[in-house]
């Protein structure tokens, strides 16, 4: 067993950094339009009217199936709920 340290879950469990990073931002918006569908009181078929997708898509939104999930279609669901997205890109420490 390995004592090993990671920064994040993303990056104990991902197979490169890269891979990582992708992760950490899809677990962004993922938990971002999570919290919207809640706060806001939606069900998941209206959630699914309003971002334009199928209700069980929603329902793997809302359980955190990140790997059916690309960025693209997580900012475009963000950005159909009248959310905004923003990215920063910092140099690694």
């Amino acid at each position: 067993m390995s004592n090993e340290r990671f920064a994040s879950v993303w990056d104990a469990i991902a197979d490169t950094p890269e891979e990582a990073e992708n992760m950490k931002l899809r677990s962004a918006l993922m938990m971002a339009l999570k919290d919207h569908i809640t706060r806001t009181g939606l069900s998941q078929s209206q959630a699914a009217k309003l971002f334009g997708v199928t209700q069980p898509r929603v329902s793997d939104l809302m359980r955190g199936k990140i790997s059916l999930f690309a960025i693209d279609a997580l900012v475009n669901m963000a950005a159909t709920a009248g959310m905004h997205v923003e990215m920063r890109a910092l140099e690694a420490a």
